[in-house]
């Protein structure tokens, strides 16, 4: 996966929480790759009290998040992997 297509990744997980959040300004999405660029790790960072509205109930949010992003990978040969972390705190994966 080239740059751009990360990027892009980012961006739309970004867009996504964003509008689930009650406070979109503070939502970070850093990204880091590993495993020689094959895997893109993916941490998304909430406001205090926001993490529960990405994860959602049962972690229906996250998994539909993660479903999409795994398939745009997929497509480029590649693995995601999507963190959710509330500021502070070490990101864990949700939803799986």
């Amino acid at each position: 996966m080239t740059v751009p297509e990360s990027q892009t990744m980012q961006e739309l997980a970004y867009g996504i929480v964003k509008e689930l959040v009650d406070y979109p300004e503070g939502v970070v999405v850093q990204q880091t790759v590993s495993d020689g660029g094959q895997t893109i790790v993916l941490t998304v960072r909430t406001a205090e009290g926001d993490m529960g509205k990405v994860i959602g109930k049962q972690g229906r949010n996250a998994q539909a998040l993660r479903t999409i992003l795994e398939a745009i990978a997929a497509k480029h040969k590649h693995r995601v992997v999507m963190e959710i972390a509330e500021d502070g705190s070490r990101g864990r994966r949700y939803g799986r």
